[in-house]
């Protein structure tokens, strides 16, 4: 059974969702506030997190929840669920590692829709490798069956919406993927803003184990792709 963890300080709210989710089949947990989250995931980690920004007296409590549990998983799926819906919200929660932002007024069929894809996602992590799951590009290896990418041997921790965005571009190397393109393979569905986010953060990771790595390149007015060595 699939676990998930609800942070949220409204009670009703919180109760709700887990009612909601448990009725699903999910196993479910819920915190009021950081400390107790965090307390929480030191003891186990759940398969997924729903996070709301605004914990308590924390106005940002959920963003810094959110990098402390990236760095502790950096494949766990993470999703901010929030009343706050500006375009700064959205941007600043994908760039600090969450897989996908939704706020409160979303449907519950939606709702179960967008968790159910995660969990899809990542099940293919863990999964047996065959010699088809795996991409050789020079010094990036995409092992799609693991869902682990390395370049140069360096492991390169992506979140499993990064981890699609860049499987995307390195299946077919020098064509260009259109932001929707991207979305689509990465089922998800944000503006493109949101992607540009993600492909920033994607190239922020390989350049912090190579200072020279230049291998996505942006096509202005198109989208990306991944740009061979000449």
């Amino acid at each position: 059974m699939k676990s998930i963890v609800i942070v949220e300080d409204e009670t009703a709210i919180r109760e709700n969702y887990i009612d909601v989710l448990t009725r699903q089949g999910y196993q479910v947990k819920g915190y009021a506030n950081r400390t107790e989250a965090m307390a929480g995931f030191e003891q186990s980690l759940p398969d997924l997190a729903l996070i709301d920004i605004g914990l308590e007296d924390e106005i940002d409590g959920g963003f810094q929840l959110c990098q402390t549990l990236r760095a502790k998983s950096p494949t766990l799926p993470i999703v901010f669920l929030t009343a706050r819906d500006s375009d700064f919200d959205t941007v600043c929660g994908l760039r600090m590692g969450a897989d996908d932002y939704l706020t409160k007024d979303i449907s519950l069929p939606h709702l179960m829709a967008r968790i159910a894809a995660l969990f899809r996602r990542s099940e293919a992590q863990g999964q047996q490798t065959d010699d088809s799951d795996v991409i050789d590009r020079g010094l990036l290896s995409v092992d799609k069956g693991k869902m682990h990418v390395h370049w140069d041997s360096h492991a390169i921790d992506l979140t499993v919406t990064e981890f699609w965005m860049l499987h995307a571009l390195v299946r077919r190397p020098g064509v260009v993927k259109s932001r929707q393109a991207l979305m689509e393979e990465a089922h998800v569905v944000v503006d493109d803003n949101t992607i540009t986010s993600h492909i920033k953060r994607i190239r922020k990771k390989f350049i912090a184990v190579d200072s020279n790595f230049d291998h996505i390149s942006t096509v202005y007015g198109m989208g990306y792709r991944w740009q061979e060595p000449k």
